[in-house]
């Protein structure tokens, strides 16, 4: 029934893999990436690899509608799917397709990006102000920003990534929400000879302004974009869900918990849902089959609206719900080569 806690065996784990880490700075593998890393420009060194450890996180949540979303916290962007479920817990929502619903929503992400790009960045670094953020004050004065027409926020562009995300649960109520990601497409492109491994290229979430809390430095980590999800009903986990695709990830977090708790959409519905993607400034791209009527309105209120050609841009999702009987509901979405397996 614990929802945020570790099992016991946790430390344990982490120990392990520590040693694990030691010896493979040790052995051949690490040092042809350290050796791969120079030949090519790179900045990754042996030691950077044995000073690495793994963490135990305590997750950061927001409670919208009763129900408990919970993210990883910075440097990871989940930040920005649990600002805009803040603002937008505080408006009516009439219905899944009301033109009004839609605008609230895409305005409420543009403000929390604006915050999540500002601030979010390595905690051990960095000062993170989550619970500011997400306190009831800071959520009325940006719900109260939200007008009529579309906002012109602060942050540029955003940029592309691919992602992979899995969803597991047993009958004994063990549940892990996971994802993995070089970042764009294969990472850097680069293999190290004879290990297989692709060189990630997560620096590209550095910011180059020397006083930014995300600029680059040594030993940090940058703002990241893989965020896996999970849902629960006070101390009663619900499940796992994710949606891959780089910045498009807060994004699909967002319309998917709206789906699921606003419009009472199964898992499969929620996921197949079509969707929308804020770029940049006022622009803002659609999937096919969302309502033009929708669409059209929203231009008038001032969105730069575009039609978007094929489903990638809009994130690939899983879902795992367990019912209240303890049957486990499970979805894959069919933007990507997903699939639900039981056993």
């Amino acid at each position: 029934g614990e929802v945020v806690r570790f099992p016991d065996h946790a430390r344990t784990l982490q120990a392990i893999a520590e040693t694990r880490a030691e010896a493979f700075y040790r052995g051949s593998i690490a040092e042809a990436i350290d050796r791969f890393s120079r030949e090519t420009g790179g900045f990754l060194r042996g030691e950077d690899l044995a000073a690495f450890r793994p963490e135990w996180v305590e997750p950061i949540r927001v409670s919208y509608r009763g129900i408990d979303v919970w993210e990883l916290p910075p440097n990871g962007q989940g930040l920005v799917t649990l600002l805009a479920l803040r603002i937008l817990d505080g408006l009516a929502l009439q219905g899944r397709e009301d033109v009004e619903t839609v605008h609230r929503a895409i305005e409420a992400l543009k403000l929390a990006f604006s915050d999540g790009l500002a601030r979010i960045a390595d905690p051990r670094v960095a000062d993170v102000p989550v619970a500011a953020l997400l306190s009831d004050a800071y959520a009325e004065k940006r719900r109260r920003a939200i007008g009529d027409r579309a906002l012109d926020p602060a942050p540029g562009r955003l940029p592309a990534g691919g992602t992979v995300y899995l969803a597991a649960a047993d009958g004994d109520g063990t549940m892990v929400s996971f994802i993995q990601s070089n970042y764009m497409g294969f990472g850097s492109g680069l293999v190290v000879p004879g290990t297989g491994i692709a060189l990630h290229n997560r620096g590209l979430g550095f910011r180059l302004e020397p006083d930014h809390p995300n600029a680059l430095a040594p030993g940090k980590r940058p703002y990241h974009t893989i965020i896996p999800g999970f849902l629960a009903a006070g101390d009663r986990p619900l499940g796992p869900f994710g949606v891959m695709g780089g910045f498009m990830q807060p994004q699909g977090h967002l319309q998917v918990v709206m789906h699921l708790v606003d419009f009472a959409l199964n898992p499969q519905a929620a996921l197949d849902a079509p969707r929308w993607r804020w770029v940049e400034g006022r622009v803002v791209e659609f999937e096919e089959g969302f309502p033009p009527a929708v669409v059209h309105a929203l231009e008038r209120r001032g969105h730069d609206v575009r039609w978007a050609v094929g489903p990638a841009a809009f994130g690939r999702g899983e879902i795992i719900l367990r019912q209240p009987d303890g049957v486990l509901v499970g979805a894959t979405e069919p933007r990507a080569d997903g699939a639900v397996a039981a056993w």
